[in-house]
């Protein structure tokens, strides 16, 4: 069986995931220009399709700093990876840590999301795995009420933050519960080649994530639904093309993103490890942004730089100044693991 039957069978069974009514709520989640170098915010079960045991990811995002108070987005992300007896199949346990904070009173969310996720081998003759994951924690949200400017406080037209207010915020945080899934079928064949496509639901016990507890201002969380895919493709010994794109809806919001990326080997290491891959390209977010990378990897360590060149409506505010986005991640093997983790198969993405 080839693995475009193996994927057209495989298909429909991603497309159960987005079979889930959902109601109509607020809330939005942060977006990412670098998707590809987080893969659990993209998809829970992408994590542990990388080559070797141990992988950690850092992301750090900057965004309209140029017409507002920017929009600061931190997140790390770990996974390792363990077999199962003698078979192909293992499973991988890792975590997600995020904090955003947004706006003149400093609008924070913290969350702490572990994540398990199986992969199950699907052939002998090549690496070609199905994984099921699911991802759930804990999520902090709070505000800084002192920043607030309220209608009591203008006297005259003026603001003044010395002038007292009547209005009293007995709550300036929250912590709610999140959790997602996802499944992902992923395949390398031939000298190098790799693909995946994958479809993930986010936030599907709709979190309550307002700060008051009246139905006016009763906030839910919208889930998400995500559909990843990408291709590897080789052009050389040491040089490769790699693809990659995410479409996501959030209630009324949508978004799709897509591009490339060239990677050259400056240094193959032939007489090391120690090889050095330069890679750049760009991406292109639908009626939004265009996206230049830059990306060098050195030994186990991997560095990416990408900015936001913004072609919507808010261009002519922004000059095209969007966001600055940096990314790192660490791979390797662990020796302390299970030997028979060496027996795992990886897809290389």
């Amino acid at each position: 069986m080839t693995i475009l039957s193996k994927m057209k069978k495989i298909f429909p069974l991603l497309i159960l995931i987005f079979c889930v009514e959902y109601s109509p709520a607020i809330g939005q989640d942060a977006a990412f220009s670098q998707f590809y170098e987080n893969p659990l915010l993209r998809n829970p079960a992408l994590a542990g399709i990388f080559d070797g045991d141990f992988r950690v990811s850092g992301i750090f995002r900057n965004q309209w700093q140029s017409i507002t108070t920017p929009f600061r987005t931190a997140g790390l992300g770990i996974e390792t990876k363990f077999a199962i007896g003698n078979a192909y199949d293992f499973f991988t346990v890792g975590v997600q840590l995020t904090e955003d904070a947004a706006g003149d009173i400093n609008l924070k969310r913290t969350q702490i999301l572990p994540v398990i996720n199986f992969h199950k081998s699907l052939s002998e003759a090549y690496d070609s795995y199905l994984s099921l994951a699911f991802m759930g924690g804990a999520v902090n949200s709070q505000f800084d009420a002192t920043k607030l400017h309220l209608d009591d406080q203008f006297v005259n037209g003026s603001f003044n933050a010395n002038n007292p207010s009547q209005q009293v915020f007995n709550n300036t945080g929250k912590t709610y519960w999140d959790l997602g899934t996802g499944l992902v079928y992923s395949a390398a064949w031939g000298n190098n080649n790799s693909c995946y496509i994958g479809a993930s639901l986010f936030h599907f016990n709709n979190p309550k994530i307002a700060f008051f507890t009246n139905n006016e201002l009763s906030t839910t969380l919208h889930r998400k639904f995500t559909i990843n895919t990408g291709i590897t493709l080789p052009t050389s010994d040491v040089n490769k093309l790699m693809f990659h794109a995410d479409y996501f809806r959030q209630s009324a919001h949508q978004q799709f993103i897509a591009g490339g990326i060239y990677a050259i080997e400056v240094s193959p290491g032939y007489y090391s490890n120690y090889k050095t891959v330069l890679s750049f390209g760009g991406f292109y977010r639908w009626k939004d942004a265009l996206i230049p990378v830059i990306k060098l990897e050195y030994n186990h360590f991997v560095v990416g730089m990408s900015y936001d060149a913004t072609l919507s409506q808010l261009s002519t505010s922004a000059k095209i100044r969007g966001g600055l986005e940096l990314t790192s991640s660490y791979r390797t093997n662990l020796n302390i693991l299970n030997q028979e983790a060496k027996k795992v198969r990886c897809v290389r993405l």
